[in-house]
């Protein structure tokens, strides 16, 4: 931790009332032309919630945890809501914070899950004189530490399964799916994306078999993304036979509105339809392992900045 002054963990961001949600969704979708009714089907999401998203409480809980380990002051910044990065380099500036490390709460590589945070970090450096310097933290999909949170929370849900369905319990790993033009361009090489899952996946899973699927796309129809959606592969398994299923959200590493209400509202409600008996493992949140993991990452070299080809922004289609 030597080389750093402070750490700062970016995240997504998320509404805390109500009247926080559709400004927040604007921010989300600015500049991508999606429609006004596709918003206000998702405001009415997060409205079923209280119009509360549970991210930033699980960043705060998350914070308290690192505290406990991180011998350097932690600050928070959001992508899309408060606090917002640009206020967040602010305080780190007038602080007199010269170097930070950054823990980006992605573990993975695409344009969404990585180079779109730090186009956002450099925006806010950008506003803020003396700004200081923002080193990401490596990418932590393989860590031991991530593993082993997702390996006992997928362990404590097939234990909330009948205990007669737990042997034959398919293990559906799921993460957002993603535009197939930025899957193919995701990494240095293309490709990152589904084979970091993947790989991840597979070694959650053990010598269990194990499926990866997607959910919470949000593109136009016309517009290939990552696929089976997890409803649609619950479907299929129903037809196949299989009477129970953990779902194992490996691509979020704390809970999102995609995460309780695509996962634990329509994909169980679909479950249920189905006859499938369907439990849900936990995200990372603050496992003990998963907050070691910060600590451990501070210690590491300084990662290699991205390529600049890395993981290019998605050409946004043309207006009419």
């Amino acid at each position: 931790m030597e080389q750093y002054d402070a750490l700062l963990v970016v995240s997504f961001g998320g509404p805390e009332k109500p009247e926080d949600v559709m400004p927040f969704l604007e921010n989300v979708v600015r500049g991508r032309g999606v429609p006004r009714e596709r918003l206000l089907e998702v405001e009415a999401h997060y409205q079923r919630f209280g119009g509360v998203s549970p991210i930033n409480g699980q960043c705060r809980e998350l914070i308290a945890e690192l505290e406990r380990v991180v011998d350097l002051p932690i600050y928070w910044g959001n992508r899309n809501w408060h606090p917002f990065l640009a206020g967040t380099m602010r305080r780190m500036a007038a602080d007199g914070v010269r170097r930070a490390a950054a823990f980006i709460t992605s573990a993975y590589s695409s344009y969404s899950s990585c180079r779109q945070y730090l186009d956002d970090i450099a925006a806010a450096r950008a506003q803020v004189p003396d700004a200081p310097e923002i080193v990401r933290l490596r990418h932590y999909h393989d860590h031991p530490g991530f593993i082993a949170a997702m390996t006992d929370h997928t362990q404590e849900a097939l234990a909330r399964l009948p205990e007669a369905h737990r042997d034959g319990a398919r293990l559906v790993f799921t993460a957002h799916s993603i535009p197939l033009s930025m899957a193919a361009t995701a990494g240095p090489t293309g490709g990152a994306y589904e084979a970091q899952l993947r790989a991840a996946s597979a070694r959650v899973a053990g010598d269990r078999p194990f499926d990866l699927v997607w959910q919470s796309r949000s593109g136009p129809p016309q517009v290939p993304w990552l696929e089976p959606d997890v409803c649609d592969h619950l479907t299929a398994l129903a037809a196949e036979g299989v009477k129970a299923v953990v779902l194992v959200p490996i691509g979020f590493v704390s809970d999102h509105m995609e995460v309780v209400y695509d996962l634990d509202t329509e994909a169980a409600d679909t479950a249920r339809d189905l006859g499938i008996h369907l439990t849900r493992a936990a995200t990372a949140g603050t496992h003990p392992r998963f907050v070691s993991m910060v600590r451990e990452l501070l210690d590491e070299p300084a990662p290699t900045a991205c390529p600049a080809a890395c993981c290019p922004a998605p050409r946004r289609p043309a207006r009419p």
